[in-house]
């Protein structure tokens, strides 16, 4: 059975309650009974999915929306320190938590799985629930996405199992205790707080570290970056499990075999190959999916069970997510932004497409665009056609000389037809002048961009 609520935690108010990550923890909170509230900078279908959970969620920050009676503030790294509810707080001596020091509480008691890495948490995490549930283990879970539904991204489960996207991007993964950790790839990203890659293998170590005792790490064969923190992590006393198509992998991938849209998967685990349906495209899907059943056979779920519950999962909010189709044009949301998610995102859809494939790309960070703009250019050359926006500067402030323009001309040095757009408000317009019947029409980035596929659409049906 799980446990109840931490009782500091009873009358919780978040600043961002919105966040994908923020709106998971809060989800669960009020799932267990705390008088939940919070303040967004929008209206959000989230918002509206937390209200239907008793939460009172207020638009916008002011210090009058902390109510004085509330046990804690929850706040992200996201939240400025000149923010009028976190001043409020620190007046009225009410404590502050770290989202990932709250998180950490609500897996006290259950058997963590963490899910980390550069790149395809989300999507991990999501498979891991959707299996777990469909197999009637009745998992709690925090997503870092939602699956299709507005504030699904959590829920608060009768079972003894908690499965968590585990994020490194502000070294909050060292707050997590998991009795599994996944390891899905280790890069250099999140350019704001990591200064090299020695400092990525030292906090990932960090994470390690954390795992239970008789705990395991399922790790990554065939990523460079992972093979190299598994041998840094020689000695150490945590069970390494790795996976992939490495011929010393664990868990070897024997085959991907794609079907339009879905792909057939072969492993060999503990010497008996394994063949099941992933239910999404492209071949770092399907390695999402043999770690998540190395992950689940870790904690003693039978591998023969949970390998065809894995095919229950059929996509998560914002990856490769098919938006609609007008006038023979299909268009499908990415929330690839960094290169090696922008490739994989790509080369999935080139596999499963018959016509051309046509991205709308918003960078995303001024700090990434600096570090990974050539590389991101690079990237789009796997379109047919590109449109690249301005940067989304979600947290960060402008960068001078840091601009799209460098993506636009590494990715036109790198033969891409690129036309860049500055008025996000002309893309439903110039994509529509752009495509004929059979072509497939990417919207790619973590920022707002999102909001063009219905837009494109209905321009495509005029």
């Amino acid at each position: 059975m799980a446990p109840g609520l931490p009782t500091a935690m009873d009358r919780p108010h978040f600043i961002g309650i919105g966040g994908a990550g923020m709106s998971g923890i809060a989800k669960i909170l009020a799932q267990r009974g705390a008088v939940v509230a919070g303040s967004d900078a929008k209206e959000s279908a989230t918002a509206e999915a937390l209200r239907s959970l008793g939460a009172t969620v207020h638009i916008g920050h002011a210090a009058g929306h902390l109510a004085p009676d509330a046990t804690c503030v929850v706040v992200s790294s996201a939240i400025r320190a000149d923010n009028p509810e976190l001043a409020r707080a620190a007046e009225l001596g009410i404590p502050v938590v770290h989202r990932s020091d709250a998180l950490a509480r609500l897996m006290d008691g259950l058997r963590p799985i963490a899910v980390a890495g550069t790149h395809g948490k989300t999507t991990t995490t999501s498979m891991l629930a959707v299996s777990l549930s469909t197999l009637g283990l009745d998992p709690s879970y925090a997503i870092g996405g939602d699956l299709y539904a507005p504030g699904s991204n959590a829920l608060h489960g009768a079972g003894e199992i908690f499965v968590a996207e585990a994020d490194e991007s502000d070294r909050s993964f060292h707050k997590y205790a998991p009795e599994v950790a996944i390891i899905l790839n280790v890069e250099l990203d999140h350019h704001a707080n990591y200064a090299s890659m020695e400092e990525i293998y030292e906090s990932f170590e960090t994470f390690v570290d954390r795992v239970t005792e008789g705990g395991t790490l399922v790790i990554s064969a065939d990523h460079e970056g992972a093979r190299e923190l598994t041998r840094r992590l020689a000695g150490r006393a945590v069970r390494v499990v790795t996976y992939g198509d490495a011929a010393d992998a664990d868990v070897r991938v024997l085959s991907v075999v794609p079907h339009g849209l879905t792909s057939e998967v072969t492993v060999l685990l503990d010497g008996a190959e394994l063949t099941f349906t992933v239910s999404v495209p492209g071949r770092h899907y399907a390695h999402n999916a043999v770690a998540a059943l190395a992950a689940g056979a870790a904690l003693g779920i039978p591998a023969a069970e949970l390998a065809p519950a894995l095919a229950s999962y059929t996509g998560v909010k914002r990856r490769l997510q098919l938006k609609g189709e007008a006038a023979g044009v299909q268009v499908v949301d990415s929330y690839a932004h960094h290169p090696t998610e922008m490739t994989a995102d790509l080369e999935a859809m080139r596999a499963g497409a018959s016509g051309r494939i046509l991205v709308v790309f918003q960078p995303h960070l001024f700090s990434r665009t600096q570090e990974l703009g050539t590389e991101m250019g690079e990237a789009l050359s796997l379109a047919d056609s590109s449109v690249v926006l301005d940067i989304y500067p979600a947290r960060e402030d402008p960068i001078p000389g840091i601009t799209s323009e460098l993506i636009i001309q590494a990715a036109r040095k790198a033969g891409a037809e690129v036309t860049p757009v500055h008025d996000k408000a002309e893309v439903p317009a110039v994509v529509a002048g752009m495509t004929k019947p059979g072509d497939l029409v990417l919207t790619m980035g973590a920022g707002d961009v999102t909001d063009l596929g219905p837009e494109i659409l209905a321009r495509l049906a005029e």
